[in-house]
């Protein structure tokens, strides 16, 4: 059977078409309409039919920023907000007239990676979307593990500073507002008066300026992220996103998670994607 997987981001739709043998028979991109629900729901249509035009026996899977409410049956805690409390799998199964399986972006990264990536041959995996947004997924011997109610992995929800930034979820202090891409950009604003976007960033840290923002973004990571290792305590963690791009988070940011884990023996590896920004997409058609 073929396999159609979509990976709905925020800037970017990505579609692919493998074989049985997870070989790629076709791919395409194409921008992610903004804030517009019909808009996004005709463009992934648009996407799918495109590829079954190359396929015969086939399954759709979607991944999708949010996850899927078990109560409502609508999508919940996305940050592309037009889809919050729409019944985006039923409206899309609707329009294009099959069934399809949907994951959040962080389940399909960390569901793709533990098959084909950095994550192989590891029992319990922690994936970690670290980009526009801060997300995480579980899998447990290449089974997503989603939890009683949908929520396994949202550490970028979890609390890191009590009555800290104001978060879109409502709440104050989320992880998501300290290091995701949008906020250490933010945060480096405040302190030099530079409005510049991350990549800039990271090449311009030595000067004093520039060792508050890089101390504070350590200390934040280190505290998240030692957080699950308490917690989950997994095999191996893979980091995934934009931000997982800057190479000091795999030796000094290992570093601050390693000091803040409750336990005399910490070797968890924590490791770089392997595949990219497509990663998303091959967890869409591993559903």
């Amino acid at each position: 059977m073929n396999k159609i997987g979509i990976d709905l981001g925020g800037t970017k739709t990505e579609g692919i078409l493998l074989d049985e043998k997870l070989n790629v028979i076709e791919r395409k991109r194409i921008p992610t309409p903004q804030n517009d629900y019909n808009t996004i729901i005709n463009s992934v249509v648009g996407l799918v039919n495109e590829l079954k035009t190359k396929a015969n026996d086939f399954s759709i899977g979607i991944c999708t920023p949010g996850t899927i409410s078990k109560k409502t049956g609508r999508i919940k805690n996305s940050n592309t907000q037009c889809l919050i409390g729409m019944p985006f799998k039923e409206d899309l199964e609707k329009a294009l007239g099959e069934k399809i399986s949907m994951e959040n972006d962080a389940n399909c990264f960390t569901i793709a990676e533990a098959k084909m990536g950095a994550a192989t041959n590891f029992e319990v995996v922690f994936g970690v979307i670290l980009g526009t947004g801060v997300g995480g997924g579980i899998v447990i011997n290449n089974k997503i593990h989603k939890g009683r109610t949908n929520i396994a992995g949202e550490w970028g929800h979890h609390i890191l500073h009590p009555n800290g930034n104001n978060c879109f979820c409502g709440k104050r202090g989320c992880v998501e507002t300290y290091i995701s891409g949008p906020a250490l950009e933010k945060r480096w604003l405040a302190l030099t008066g530079n409005d510049e976007p991350l990549k800039k960033i990271i090449y311009n840290l030595d000067n004093d300026k520039a060792k508050p923002w890089k101390n504070g973004f350590l200390e934040d990571f280190g505290t998240a992220l030692a957080n699950v290792i308490d917690i989950l305590d997994p095999d191996v963690i893979v980091l995934g996103g934009g931000v997982s791009n800057i190479s000091f988070l795999y030796d000094e940011g290992k570093k601050s998670v390693y000091e803040k884990v409750f336990s005399d023996l910490v070797d968890t590896p924590i490791l770089q994607n392997k595949l990219g920004d497509s990663a998303g997409v091959f967890g869409a058609c591993l559903l």
